[in-house]
């Protein structure tokens, strides 16, 4: 049987901008998505997503309405990605773990190479 990992994406806005990460390492290098990463045991996604945007972008966010679960099988695991709408409420963005980061406007999403399962959220704003 497949393991299936469960972990969180922060859509974060700006007006009508949407903060994008490229990752700089494993066998997705150098695709992006959106920042976010696994939920520990007993973290609601919520507590997740704002745990994994203070490490790895140094920021606070306020975590807004849920968008959709992405359920999305590559070849070695099933990911199952809770997605939120999310806003800065402190910091910078600053870049602890991506290679590079990009603010886009929704109709430059398709100017990236999103990882598989990111490019389900991107059809969900076309």
């Amino acid at each position: 049987m497949i393991k299936t990992i469960k972990v969180v994406a922060a859509i974060i806005v700006d007006g009508d901008r949407i903060f994008t990460t490229q990752r700089g390492y494993g066998k997705w290098k150098d695709y992006w998505e959106f920042p976010g990463g696994k939920i520990e045991p007993g973290e609601t996604p919520e507590e997740a997503l704002c745990r994994e945007i203070r490490e790895e972008l140094d920021t606070e966010i306020a975590v807004g309405e849920k968008i959709t679960t992405i359920e999305y099988d590559y070849p070695e695991f099933h990911l199952s990605m809770d997605c939120f709408f999310a806003k800065v409420k402190k910091g910078d963005l600053s870049l602890k773990e991506h290679k590079d980061a990009k603010w886009l406007h929704k109709d430059e999403l398709d100017r990236v190479d999103w990882l598989p399962a990111d490019r389900a959220i991107i059809e969900i704003f076309k």
